[in-house]
């Protein structure tokens, strides 16, 4: 501590500094670093009482240590003869005295500078090297120190005479001292008495020195009578005067210092607020603190497969539930930005906070480009109602709370830069609504974060509860049992000290003696009033003015560099920058070797393929998909049309044959069949056909993307993409939707299309039979083979093969051969068979031992029935091959009838006018929509990591996943690296 005036701090320091300065000013002790307090050195004490200070401060800083000595004069009695021999040679003797006087004059001035160098250069050297705390400023300033303009600056400070109103009577103070240090030359004890003031004891004792005590009995007798002069009563008035009048001072600076905070803050708005005419806006280089926090963001979603942990330095906040954990963050990042509520478990997940300082007050969460105006109460809301949401996403369905960390930062004028986790508060007991697992879940989370070896455990206990009934405690010295990492923080102080009977409690719990658990350091803080609705400042005005009258600081329990959350935020933030300097560089040294173990499987195992990250892989794989997709559009019209024709025929035949074609064949004449079949084509087309039509062309669309993407498959074709091939299509399809508009207009088309009967030429005829003639033949052979399943195999089958028919199936062939005897004598018989008949078969049967039931008869009538018709239609069809001149001639005086011909003509018309028209759909409408489709699905899987990860899986790509990483990570951790060693 540096003081400019008549009553300096030490002797030394009062003959280096000239008297006549003018202005006096004085820095509070606990607002220096502990290297500036070096600057009283060892000369500032006096071993010696008896001699004078001045003599000491003169013997070392004047050039010549004493005066030149005089000649000795002549003894007594000598006979003056030396004074005769001094007289007859006056004048060499004067040139000799001339000319010692020159040298002696010489020799002083080369001394006098000499030892006036080296005085200057002690003096130097003794002072602390203020370039290792230049990180201290951040780079924004330095860059704006080249763009304000000083002079201004200059104009708009106070002058030096307002400045020396706001500093304290610094006479009166080194009355005190003068009075303090008096006491202590007696052999008078005053530790306990001033232990309050860390600043003043540490002036009072130096380090090194042993306490201050009467080495001599006369000076001890001298004292006497100064000590008698003061009472106990009135030494301790002036030392707690003497505390109040520091703890004034720090206030008044502190408040000095706020104001040029909020000064500059507004100074740099407008800055970077000019437009062209003024100073460009141009890009801001990350800082130290931001390159970390990407290097952790990084390591929070590696996985390593080489047991490569994540050591690097972060502040672990813990504590219990409800202890002020949230409150202590926000006083430290200055803005209230967490979710509160009353007793409620509101942290339900690690929030990481990345704390620097900007010209700015405002917040931003890591995958968000949002930025939140933390000077605005509308923005401060959202931001804690996003935390919120953010959280309970986080949490999974039926737990409590999550292992995600979600990442913020914070930026804001006067912020110590350092990076904070937040964590869940500890609890003893779970309760209503939580999941089983709460309190071992919290403990696994816990315990992870603080394993870290290099992690700096900031270990929150709240004051106004017994201290008996906390559990972090027990949690952190389990983690960090020498204390090494661990720096402790008492909350809600100003309960305590109205609730505890024992203040001198609180004592024992910052000086760690109430405790087991050991930490760096000990701190006590108070966090407001507990209302949500406080701001900061009021916050810390209530704080300040706590501490400033309460009794606990008054008297020596608590020291003033112990209290205030700003001090905690020093604290805490040079314990992280020292732990940061002290183990990166080793965990770059152990991801280089994780570096290059990967590196070394990838050779090995895949020596002929890219690096290609599940990224770049699914990058690939999407341009893939879209030329799949694309070749859709280069089907051939013909292709679709055959493909519809087919597939619809396949679909709807069996409903033309059963339902349309065999009732109306039943009939009698023409004009019911022909009648019969206009009713049935009429309902089935208002009711079925038409859908039907629209599932047969979906499905087509799918067999045809399906098929392309299965083809695509070639000598570069990758495996690893099928899984998620798949996955795209099933999805695309699952969201195309075909136009229903189309339905009312595919059912005009189908109706005209059934209702036209005029086959123009022969060419037509002869299609309609060879259709005709394919179905029947096609129903025929199923027909034949199920009467082949119903009755077993027959007498070959049995020889070659070894078959034998079960007892159902002897039941059916001997029912088989009955009605078939049946159907030789009724040539006509009818469809369906009658209850007469039905009697008749079965007592046959029973006449022959076979004992069957009335439905299996029938069921084997109309398959036996199914056969003969179709047989009989096929002979007709062969006759009606000729019978195109008669059905121009609307059959007159003819026989032969071939209107189910004409049937089938109507059908085969019907299926080529619908696959067209399904087509022209397909081509101009669908396969564009579907290509649409597989894009949205594509963009949507995209931004999905969670199904990416699912769907592009192995090794080959977890290895990719994990050398990208650690190669981001080693490159992250050197370029913050080589920022560091630049800004010491």
């Amino acid at each position: 501590m540096l003081r400019v005036g008549s009553k300096a701090a030490c002797m030394a320091c009062r003959n280096l500094v000239s008297t006549n300065m003018g202005v006096r000013f004085r820095v509070p002790l606990q607002k220096l670093h502990p290297l500036s307090r070096a600057i009283h050195h060892r000369y500032s004490s006096n071993p010696n009482p008896q001699r004078a200070p001045h003599r000491t401060a003169a013997r070392y800083f004047t050039s010549m240590s004493r005066l030149p000595m005089r000649p000795p004069k002549p003894p007594p009695g000598s006979g003056g003869r030396g004074h005769q021999q001094q007289r007859n040679f006056w004048v060499a003797r004067l040139a000799v005295r001339l000319l010692k006087l020159r040298y002696i004059l010489l020799g002083s001035a080369v001394g006098g500078g000499y030892t006036a160098k080296k005085t200057y250069d002690e003096w130097k050297d003794m002072l602390p090297d203020f370039s290792e705390y230049n990180w201290v400023i951040p780079d924004f300033v330095w860059e704006l120190s080249e763009q304000i303009d000083l002079d201004k600056l200059a104009k708009a400070l106070p002058e030096i005479e307002e400045i020396a109103k706001l500093l304290p009577d610094l006479d009166k103070i080194g009355e005190n001292f003068t009075f303090i240090k008096s006491l202590l030359s007696s052999g008078v004890s005053l530790g306990s008495e001033v232990k309050g003031a860390s600043g003043l004891h540490l002036l009072l004792e130096t380090s090194g020195d042993p306490p201050l005590k009467a080495t001599d009995t006369s000076a001890a007798a001298t004292q006497d009578g100064n000590d008698k002069q003061y009472k106990k009563s009135s030494d301790r008035e002036r030392v707690d005067q003497l505390q109040e009048e520091l703890l004034r001072t720090q206030l008044k600076y502190q408040r000095m210092l706020e104001r040029l905070e909020k000064e500059n803050k507004e100074l740099r708005k407008v800055v970077l607020q000019k437009d062209d005419k003024g100073i460009h806006r141009r890009k801001v280089k990350k800082s130290l603190i931001d390159l970390y926090s990407e290097v952790l963001d990084i390591l929070s979603d590696y996985d390593s497969n080489y047991n490569t942990q994540d050591h690097l330095p972060r502040v672990v906040v813990v504590g219990d539930q409800s202890a002020g954990k949230t409150s202590v963050l926000e006083m430290v990042a200055q803005a209230r930005i967490f979710p509160r509520g009353s007793g409620e478990m509101m942290t339900r997940s690690p929030v990481k906070v990345t704390l620097s300082e900007g010209p700015h007050h405002v917040a931003m969460f890591k995958d968000s480009g949002r930025e939140f105006d933390l000077s605005k109460e509308e923005d401060l809301a959202a931001l804690r109602h996003e935390i919120e949401l953010r959280m309970r996403k986080s949490v999974k369905e039926g737990q409590t709370v999550s292992t995600e960390t979600i990442s913020l930062s914070v930026k804001g004028p006067g912020i110590q830069r350092m990076v904070l986790v937040d964590l869940p508060g500890v609890i003893s007991t779970v309760t209503a609504g939580m999941a089983a697992d709460t309190k071992e879940t919290i403990f696994s989370i816990s315990k992870a974060y603080m394993q870290n070896p290099n992690a700096i455990i900031l270990c929150i206990q709240d004051g106004s509860v017994d201290a008996e009934r906390s559990i972090v405690t027990d949690l952190v010295s389990q983690m960090d049992p020498q204390g090494k990492r661990t720096i402790f923080v008492l909350t809600k102080v100003d309960l305590a000290e109205k609730n505890l009977a024992s203040p001198s409690r609180i004592q024992q719990i910052v000086e760690g003696k109430l405790f087991p658990m050991k930490a760096l350091g000990y701190f006590a803080v108070v966090t407001g009033r507990g209302s949500s609705s406080e701001s900061i400042d009021s916050i810390k005005d209530y704080e300040e003015d706590f501490f400033q009258n309460s009794r606990l600081l008054r008297d020596g329990m608590l020291k003033a560099h112990q209290v205030t959350t700003k001090n905690l935020s020093l604290a805490v933030s040079d314990c992280f920058w020292k732990m940061v300097r002290e183990s990166v560089e080793q965990q770059a040294d152990v991801f280089k070797a994780s570096r290059f173990n990967l590196e070394t499987e990838w050779k090995n195992n895949y020596p002929r393929l890219r690096e290609l990250d599940r990224n770049e892989l699914y990058e690939k794989a999407k341009n893939e998909i879209l030329d799949e997709v694309i070749s859709l559009s280069q089907v051939t019209p013909q292709h679709w049309e055959s493909m519809l024709q087919k597939k619809l025929w396949e679909r709807v035949s069996t409903h033309v044959i059963e339902n349309i074609y065999l009732p109306a064949a039943q009939t009698m004449d023409s004009g019911t069949f022909n009648t019969t079949v206009d009713i049935k084509l009429k309902q089935w087309t208002d009711k079925q056909l038409p859908h039907k039509a629209l599932e047969i062309a979906w499905e087509t669309l799918q067999e045809e993307f399906a098929r392309f993407m299965a083809e695509y498959k070639g000598k570069d074709q990758d495996d690893i993409f099928d899984k998620l091939k798949e996955a795209v299509k099933d999805e695309s399809i699952k969201r195309h939707k075909w136009n229903e508009r189309a339905m009312d207009s595919l059912r005009v088309i189908q109706h005209n299309a059934l209702e036209d009967r005029s086959i123009t030429d022969k060419p037509q005829w002869d299609a309609a039979i060879g259709f005709m003639e394919e179905t029947l033949q096609s129903r025929l052979k199923d027909t034949e083979s199920v009467i082949r399943d119903m009755v077993g195999p027959d007498w070959k089958q049995r020889w070659l093969n070894w078959k034998n028919r079960t007892p159902d199936q002897h039941i059916r062939n001997e029912t088989k051969n009955e009605l078939e005897r049946l159907l030789k004598l009724h040539d006509d018989h009818t469809a369906y068979l009658a209850n007469d008949e039905v009697t008749t078969v079965r007592k046959n049967l029973e006449g022959r031992g076979v004992e069957v039931d009335p439905v299996l008869i029938k069921d084997t009538w109309h398959q036996l029935y199914r056969r003969h018709f179709l047989q009989n239609a096929l002979s007709h069809c062969n006759l009606c091959k000729r019978g195109f001149y008669y059905y121009q001639r609307h059959f007159v005086d003819s026989e032969l009838e071939c209107n189910d011909v004409v049937l089938f003509w109507r059908i085969q018309r019907m299926l080529v006018i619908t696959a067209n028209t399904l087509r022209q759909q397909l081509t101009n409408t669908e396969v564009r929509r579907l290509e649409k489709n597989v894009k949205e699905v594509l963009d949507d899987f995209g931004e999905d990591q969670e199904r990416k990860s699912h769907l592009i899986t192995g090794r080959r790509v977890q290895l990719a996943e994990d050398l990208k990483k650690v190669r981001e990570i080693q490159e992250k951790l050197e370029a913050f690296i080589e920022a560091l060693h630049k800004e010491k």
